[in-house]
């Protein structure tokens, strides 16, 4: 059959790849931030000098749900898009951004790598530069999807330099936990 796929069609068969793709990205972010304690009550955080430009904590995990949704649908549209040339290379860098970006909380909360988060998030910036690019020429809206995330992972390396400008002495030291306690 040679026929081309009506607009219902194409929506179904992005929204059923989205019921799969949007709770991957979801889960893999909650498992990421939850395994590495990515909390605002974090004994080593709490105890770092926070720049003007933090926002409260709150926002974190509500900004990071919907870009989350958002790489989902993004992802999905990608996936359906049978026939696109570039589909699957897309797909295959978006694996690679989205691995990267699973990596910072680790290293940041849990390695207390300042410095080290911060390369994982300029080499994320980067390899997500890339993905929207290939995203957008498979499905315009695709590419549109991810800017959000863009602009707030840019914001993020702002937000790791000022952490590292104000707590120099923090990265890559033990967090209170690892004191050492002797009673006499």
């Amino acid at each position: 059959m040679n026929e081309l796929a009506s607009p219902a069609q194409l929506r179904a068969a992005v929204i059923l790849r989205a019921l799969f793709t949007v709770p991957l990205c979801l889960g893999l972010g909650f498992l990421s931030a939850r395994a590495s304690g990515s909390v605002p009550d974090n004994p080593w955080f709490a105890l770092l000098e926070k720049p003007a430009l933090y926002p409260p904590p709150l926002v974190f995990p509500v900004v990071w749900s919907i870009l989350y949704i958002l790489m989902g649908v993004a992802l999905a549209l990608v996936i359906a898009a049978r026939g696109a040339r570039g589909r699957w290379v897309a797909a295959a860098v978006f694996a690679l951004q989205l691995a990267i970006n699973l990596t910072w909380s680790p290293v940041f909360f849990v390695g207390h790598r300042i410095t080290l988060a911060l390369a994982i998030i300029v080499v994320l910036i980067v390899v997500l530069a890339v993905t929207i690019a290939l995203f957008w020429r498979v499905r315009r809206m695709a590419g549109v999807l991810l800017l959000p995330y863009l602009a707030w992972v840019c914001f993020a390396s702002l937000l790791n330099l000022q952490f590292l400008q104000l707590n120099p002495v923090a990265d890559g030291a033990p967090g209170p936990d690892a004191v050492v306690r002797v009673q006499l």
